[in-house]
């Protein structure tokens, strides 16, 4: 375990890889003052423990302080061929347990968010509230044309194998590492993510996350992007916890349409949405988002 540092920012974190059962390796990073509250959130795909609002006072000012991780694949986590995503919600699980953690609030944003839900359903004692936050879904055929072009390529390749796909992310990742960047890959997004992705901060953010992120290469992106694009290996009417769904309908990345489905089949859901804003708009309502999740967590307790 490595001692507590700050981003250039003032932010503290601290470091540390765990061990997980099968012998893999799970990293670790929590961000905030040791006195915070503690919350899982798990971020996006493809995304690291890096991933984080660029504006401190989202962190500093809901008194949260935030557990996320490598999932397999990505940054310091080992690799897992064939995953799914119960999978890596059972890591999720030995992460809240290694540091004693029961009934936590956890939220996943984007690719986090099935698995925030998997650890839900098959792991409901380590959850206190659930959000999810522009949760990818599976797609059906006419909401795939409208999605950003590199989805859309993605998705159809998918369709092919997890050969085809990973040959495709393997390229994507090259750009996304130059200077074309996340901003250049999403260029065309909606005028909403277009703006956000414009700040000169979140690029800092975007190309420090996108590099640990994807420093393996493109195997760990391939892999979960493949686990999540069928059926998934949970039922999401197992969660019994309650669950908050915020989403955008203009995102062109995590359709709204596809979200209600999964939606439908939860017990006990609100879902929240945004009107002309895209998948980057929980970056502007993140403050809103945790402050939401708190309270039904402390409510329950």
């Amino acid at each position: 375990m490595k001692a507590l540092q700050q981003t250039a920012d003032g932010v503290v974190y601290e470091d540390g890889v765990l061990r997980l059962p099968d012998g893999r390796e799970m990293a670790w990073r929590w961000w905030g003052e040791p006195g915070g509250r503690p919350l899982l959130r798990i971020q996006g795909t493809p995304s690291s423990r890096l991933q984080r609002n660029p504006d401190e006072s989202a962190l500093k000012e809901t008194g949260a302080r935030y557990l996320m991780a490598d999932r397999p694949g990505y940054g310091g986590s080992t690799r897992k061929p064939g995953r799914g995503i119960a999978d890596v919600a059972d890591d999720y699980a030995a992460l809240l347990e290694h540091f004693g953690l029961e009934r936590v609030p956890a939220m996943g944003t984007s690719g986090g968010g099935p698995h925030v839900l998997a650890l839900a359903a098959r792991h409901p004692d380590r959850v206190s509230a659930v959000t999810v936050v522009v949760g990818g879904t599976p797609l059906v055929e006419d909401e795939v044309k409208h999605l950003v072009g590199v989805n859309a390529r993605g998705y159809a390749l998918a369709e092919q194998g997890w050969q085809p796909l990973h040959e495709f992310l393997v390229e994507v990742r090259k750009r996304l590492l130059s200077d074309e960047g996340m901003q250049g890959v999403l260029s065309d997004a909606p005028e909403s993510d277009r703006k956000i992705m414009s700040d000169p901060a979140w690029q800092r953010m975007s190309r420090e996350n996108i590099a640990e992120t994807l420093r393996q290469g493109a195997e760990g992106w391939t892999d979960e992007s493949f686990a999540m694009h069928g059926s998934w290996d949970f039922e999401p009417a197992d969660v019994k916890t309650s669950v908050t769904w915020w989403h955008g309908d203009d995102d062109k990345n995590a359709p709204l349409s596809a979200a209600r489905r999964v939606v439908a089949k939860l017990r006990n859901v609100d879902l929240r949405v945004w009107h002309d804003e895209g998948h980057f708009a929980s970056l502007v309502h993140d403050k809103e988002i945790v402050s939401e999740l708190q309270s039904r967590s402390t409510s329950r307790r």
